[in-house]
């Protein structure tokens, strides 16, 4: 073995042993095993995705006897998700973010210039480590820490479903392409820019419920989609009115979709696998879990909702979530006479003035589980979950992060926007 080789060896089982050293000297945390999962699975696609990087900019270059992904040696590539993935959750949990990056930046800056034989640097190679911190590690210790510590929920749901969008639409068809070289991503680039926008355009309709169900954990459950971090109460609302599994659902349509954008067979085999898998093991596992925790609430649900199959009309139980449109609105009561129309099922439609003076200024939906209320954009987006599975998708992607504000900001432009009840002008709300 030449030194290139020692050095390629120890980039993967130098952070290995120190992590497993570090777990079995400062013992079991609480959620450590969830933080460090979500770490690993956002570093390890976002490396690959750095790589592709270098490939244009040259920062820096590898041995080329060495096989790898993308021309990065396993070895590197591996060990680099160990050193940032896995060292910072068990070695130093209870630094700060600021503090973890800057210790993990000197470190990398230390071993890079001693792995000659394997790696070597540009001249611009330091711009490239910060592009390197910024896409790779801190979100890595954003999302480990914020999982290990129970904060920022909404932060470390919104990177799970970015974790989740990488490690689906790049890296499995990195690694299929790596296994089964082939035409990689040509047939996507190839295809006349209206298909490819109408593809991407599908794409996004059926990642919706999976997002959605990220946002109702989020929410209304007080958790995240991942096992190890679940939601605190039984979710019922939003797309789980209509399907239980909308994020395996979801995925698998996406996958199957990008597969056929892409032209590669692999990605429809990983897909089955996944299926079979949600289907079977992690469904049996599921079932017992939520059946200890939330008892005849659940198997209520579940006796009329199913996994794969959603229903058209949305499930419903307890008393029935309402709406507070204002009546002497002219808008806001034909928004309220179209609702009346379409029958929703668990929703009461008050009127806004049987409220205190000056408390409401847009329409409102309160929900019947005691969560917080939600006004304008986000609450017409409630309020279409009560109608039928079209509409609560629908609302659903009204009340995305980035669209409900904007979609309320050109409301309030057009001159819709929050009025007194009893003004000469109410907005649509």
């Amino acid at each position: 073995m030449d030194r290139g080789d020692w050095e390629r060896v120890a980039a993967i089982y130098l952070p290995l042993a120190i992590a497993l050293l570090a777990r079995l000297l400062r013992g079991k945390r609480p959620r450590q095993f969830a933080a460090c999962l979500l770490s690993m699975l956002w570093v390890l696609p976002a490396l690959l995705a750095l790589q592709r990087l270098n490939a244009a900019e040259h920062w820096w270059s590898f041995s080329e006897s060495a096989a790898g992904l993308r021309g990065m040696p396993l070895e590197l590539l591996l060990g680099w998700s160990f050193l940032w993935g896995l060292v910072p959750q068990l070695v130093f949990p209870d630094l700060s973010i600021v503090v973890s990056a800057t210790v993990m930046v000197l470190l990398d800056c230390l071993l890079m210039p001693l792995c000659s034989a394997s790696v070597h640097l540009g001249s611009w190679w330091l711009l490239g480590e910060a592009v390197a911190v910024g896409i790779v590690l801190v979100p890595g210790l954003c999302l480990a820490q914020w999982t290990l510590q129970k904060s920022h929920l909404k932060g470390r749901a919104t990177l799970q479903v970015i974790t989740s969008a990488v490690l689906f639409l790049f890296f499995m068809p990195e690694v299929c392409f790596a296994i089964r070289p082939g035409a990689g991503w040509t047939p996507l680039l190839q295809l006349p820019s209206w298909a490819r926008q109408l593809g991407i355009q599908a794409i996004l309709v059926m990642a919706i419920p999976g997002v959605g169900a990220v946002m109702e954990f989020a929410e209304r459950g007080r958790g995240t989609p991942i096992p190890y971090d679940p939601p605190l109460r039984l979710v019922t609302s939003g797309i789980y009115r209509y399907i239980a599994n909308p994020m395996q659902v979801s995925c698998a349509a996406v996958m199957v979709a990008w597969a056929g954008m892409l032209r590669n067979g692999g990605l429809v085999v990983s897909t089955i696998l996944s299926v079979a898998y949600s289907a079977g093991i992690a469904n049996w596992d599921e079932k017992d879990d939520l059946r200890q925790r939330f008892g005849e609430e659940w198997l209520d649900y579940r006796s009329v909702v199913r996994n794969w199959f959603p229903r058209w009309k949305p499930y419903h139980s307890g008393p029935p979530a309402r709406l507070y449109i204002a009546r002497t609105c002219e808008p806001c009561s034909r928004i309220g006479a179209w609702l009346q129309a379409r029958k929703p099922l668990g929703l009461k439609i008050l009127d806004a003035e049987s409220l205190p003076a000056g408390s409401i200024q847009r329409m409102r939906y309160e929900p019947n589980d005691g969560t917080p209320a939600s006004d304008g954009v986000r609450a017409m987006g409630r309020a279409l979950e009560h109608l039928s599975l079209g509409w609560a998708i629908a609302g659903a992607a009204l009340r995305i992060p980035g669209i409900w504000q904007l979609v309320q900001l050109l409301m309030d432009a057009s001159g819709l926007g929050p009025r007194l009840i009893g003004d000469a002008h109410c907005e649509t709300r």
